[in-house]
């Protein structure tokens, strides 16, 4: 019997899939339509396999030169803590460093203890200097 393991694929994942992990890592849900729109406009994407599912996915968004933005991390809860959404930011930032220029502006938001995670590549708070701001429309 062969158990599966984890791949790293460098390709962003599809919009059910995406809407899928989405809701079940306890994010916001987005609407299938309007996730194929945004993720046929990402900058980079990955995603990761066990067999043929898909449990885990993250990728990049911004001008491709100037500025960045790290979003839609998420990982099956069946499948966290094994290192998954660590491997998935290792993913993007070597992808980062070897393609975006010197002085691009890489952000994120951290949503709870994920702020752990995304300091040991790096990111810190911008507080008290400027802050991080949304509108849901």
């Amino acid at each position: 019997m062969t158990i599966p393991t984890y791949q790293m694929v460098a390709q962003v994942v599809g919009a059910e899939d995406c809407c899928r992990l989405r809701q079940i890592a306890g994010m916001s849900p987005r609407d299938v339509a309007a996730a194929r729109i945004g993720l046929a406009n990402s900058y980079f994407g990955v995603h990761v396999r066990h067999g043929a599912e898909i449990v885990g996915m993250g990728r990049i968004i911004g001008d491709g030169a100037c500025c960045f933005q790290i979003c839609d991390i998420a990982v099956d809860p069946a499948h966290q803590g094994r290192g998954l959404g660590k491997q998935i930011m290792a993913a993007l930032m070597a992808h980062l460093r070897a393609h975006a220029p010197a002085g691009a502006y890489v952000s994120l938001i951290a949503d709870g203890d994920a702020r752990f995670l995304y300091a040991q590549f790096g990111f810190v708070p911008t507080a008290p200097a400027s802050i991080g701001m949304a509108l849901n429309l």
